[in-house]
């Protein structure tokens, strides 16, 4: 897993796919509530005037010269559940993202929030 100060140091740069592929720019981070480890990261993508941010898992994903290699192929990241570039995440949107991915999805034992903007 890439530590939380090494991603900040990222933000704006290139992500790409396992392939190798441009998805788009790198440009936040969330990070699990109970650890407060980078968990997903918000890719934007599309156009200038129709940009969107898409959310991909960390795990898996290796810093490079210039970008972030992420685990999984464009085509899935760019179908991922997606906020506009100034929103941040709905708690009643979490599950989706989750699901996208096939990952676990439960909230803590008080119904708090699984993920945080950092």
């Amino acid at each position: 897993m890439i530590a939380m100060a090494d991603i900040r140091e990222w933000r704006t740069h290139a992500v790409v796919d396992d392939k190798g592929r441009r998805i788009g720019s790198l440009e936040s981070v969330y990070v699990e509530t109970a650890s407060d480890q980078p968990f997903f990261a918000t890719v934007t993508v599309g156009l200038a005037t129709r940009r969107r941010l898409v959310f991909v898992p960390l795990d898996g994903a290796v810093v490079g010269p210039g970008y972030v290699r992420v685990a999984f192929p464009k085509s899935q990241v760019k179908q991922a559940p997606s906020i506009g570039t100034d929103d941040v995440l709905p708690a009643g949107d979490e599950p989706a993202v989750f699901a996208h991915y096939d990952l676990p999805y439960a909230t803590g034992a008080g119904g708090e929030r699984r993920l945080a903007r950092r």
